[in-house]
Formats: C-alpha cells, structure tokens, sequence
C-alpha cells in the first residue's frame, strides 16, 4: 500500500520558523530515504491544511498525519479533524489515519532536563537549590494542553535537585513570566533559569528574549540563563518513527483520542453538525501487519520504537464510540 507520511507544522509569521519545520523535513527524509514524507502548515505559511491533505493523497492509498505540535489544543482538536474529513471526501479511496500531537513524553522531557543542564553549566553558581525554573510555555485556553506544561513541570522536579519549578505563559493563561520571577526573587532565589517550551522560533521566542532582557535589568542581583527553542533534537525523530510504526500496525492509541472533545461539542451547538468519524474511519480497514512496517521502511533506516512513548489516552479506538457526548445523547 502506498503510504505518505503528512507533517503538520504551526507555521510562524517569521520565515525563520517555518525554514526550521522545513530543515526538520529534509532532515526526517535523510533518516528514512525510502518514506515519503511531505509538509504543510496550518497558517502563516503555504501549503496550507487543506492544500496539504489534498497533495499528500496523491498517488497514495494511505497517508498518516502527524501533528508536529507539542499541545493539543484547538489547532489539533478542531481544526486538523475537520480539514481531514474535508480531504475524505474529495479523496474516498484514501485512508487517512491521524495519529497524536508530540505531547509530554519522556523523550520531550529529555530534551528539556538536557536544556536546563546546559543552562545550569552557563552560570556562576550552579546550585539547584538557590536557583529558580520557569518552564514557560505558550497558554492556551484548553485546559488539558496548560496541565500538559505543569505535567511536565513537576516530571523536571521530581527528576532533578531543584527546589523550585514552576510554570509561566506568554498569553492567553496565567501566570506570566514576569509575576513567576517575581515570586522567586523573594523566595530567594539568586539565580532563574527560563526554559521555553517551544518548538522553533518564531515572533514569541523574540518577545522572550525581549523578557528576559527587561528581568535582567529589573533584577541586577539574580544572575539569568534562557534556553533556546527545541525541534530538531534526535528524541523528536525517534517519536514520530514510534509514532508510525504505531499507525502501521493499528496499535490501540495510536489514532488521536477524542478526549475532552470541548471544541466539537462547541462546533455542534453552533450548527457545524460533524460527526465523530474522523478518528474511527481507518478502523474499518484491516490494521496493516508487521511486516507492512518493514516494507515501508524498505531500504531507509530501521524504525526506532526503543523511543516511543505513551500517547496518554485512555481508550482504544474501535468503530464503536466508547464514551458519551451530551450533544449526541441528547439528540437520541
């Protein structure tokens, strides 16, 4: 079956972010030469999702859609579910299967306890017990995507020495950044580490920078460390190769969950009338074998499901819908 993988970047008014999601893709094709893996953007940057889904269907049986985002939020729950149904329909003879965002694994807390070391190395006193982490994160007003930010906030606490972890948001949600440093300068912390919880650059990293730069001269006595953005690290290529072999072999959650479908149930009350199948459809296909993996990866590196990691969910998809949804209760 011929098989395309679809990438599915934020996309940033700044070229520079959108250059990295593209460096990552040539990059990801090096790593497996015999895969077919394209790109688009869900704004600010062409292909856009529907141009996106459409192009990936061509000459293709199978496409997989990746979401190379790290909280699932609107853009995940809403938005790329719909522009998937769009493409079903104008591509019946395709399967689409889309599996989960990053979201917090231990191979993104990897990456963010060997950025936080690196910051550690950069100061004078590198002390975990005087000196204060904010992981801050984007803010979204999804509950579930700001509790993924504090997840991994306490898993960087309750793996290292440090007293004091805690989350900011550059908007949206609280806290901000400049009311978290507050607190920890009279806590008495004499040094903070910033660590974005960003994939690439883009125009919020600048206003972080631009931040961090204001706390430095608003506190002259706390010595500060920012590390940079991630996003080309080897644990983000190993995820979304666990991430495929996953869909290959119709392991159970490795479709995206309908938890928490806040987003949907909002869309029905205002007229939208979807429906749910948008997770369940390739369930009606024969889950591809083993070997199916192995005929994709043909000629291209091995699959590294040493680096996989669990997706969160709490249910298998099947053709049936497990949990209950008010709006379709109601209308039974």
């Amino acid at each position: 079956m011929n098989t395309t993988i679809l990438l599915i970047g934020h996309g940033s008014r700044e070229p520079e972010g959108n250059d990295e999601i593209h460096t990552f893709v040539a990059q990801w094709r090096a790593r497996q030469p015999a895969w077919r893996i394209e790109v688009c953007f869900i704004e600010f940057a062409p292909p856009g999702l529907h141009d996106g889904l459409l192009q990936a269907a061509q000459g293709s049986q199978r496409v997989l859609v990746l979401p190379l985002i790290l909280n699932a939020a609107g853009h995940v729950k809403m938005e790329i579910p719909e522009a998937i149904e769009h493409a079903r329909a104008h591509c019946p003879g395709v399967a689409f299967l889309y599996g989960p965002h990053l979201t917090a694994c231990e191979p993104i807390l990897a990456i963010l306890q060997r950025q936080l070391r690196q910051c550690m190395n950069a100061l004078d006193m590198p002390d975990p017990t005087t000196t204060g982490v904010v992981l801050l994160g984007r803010g979204s007003s999804d509950r579930q995507a700001n509790g993924d930010v504090a997840k991994m906030a306490r898993w960087l606490q309750e793996d290292g020495h440090h007293e004091l972890v805690e989350i900011a948001f550059t908007g949206i949600t609280w806290p901000r950044l400049e009311r978290v440093v507050q607190r920890q300068v009279l806590l008495g912390m004499k040094q903070i580490v910033v660590l974005p919880y960003y994939l690439y650059t883009g125009t919020l990293m600048q206003r972080i920078g631009r931040q961090v730069a204001h706390l430095r001269a608003q506190y002259p006595q706390v010595r500060f460390a920012q590390s940079p953005h991630f996003g080309l690290e080897r644990e983000i290529f190993e995820l979304l190769e666990g991430r495929v072999a996953d869909l290959l072999e119709g392991t159970p959650g490795s479709l995206l969950p309908c938890d928490g479908c806040k987003y949907r149930e909002i869309a029905h009350d205002l007229g939208h009338g979807h429906s749910h199948e948008h997770t369940h459809a390739a369930a009606a296909a024969p889950a591809p074998t083993p070997e199916a993996v192995v005929a994709l990866a043909a000629g291209g590196a091995p699959v590294h499901r040493h680096a996989h990691a669990p997706h969160g969910a709490d249910h298998a998809h099947g053709a049936a819908h497990p949990h209950p949804h008010p709006h379709e209760t109601a209308a039974a």
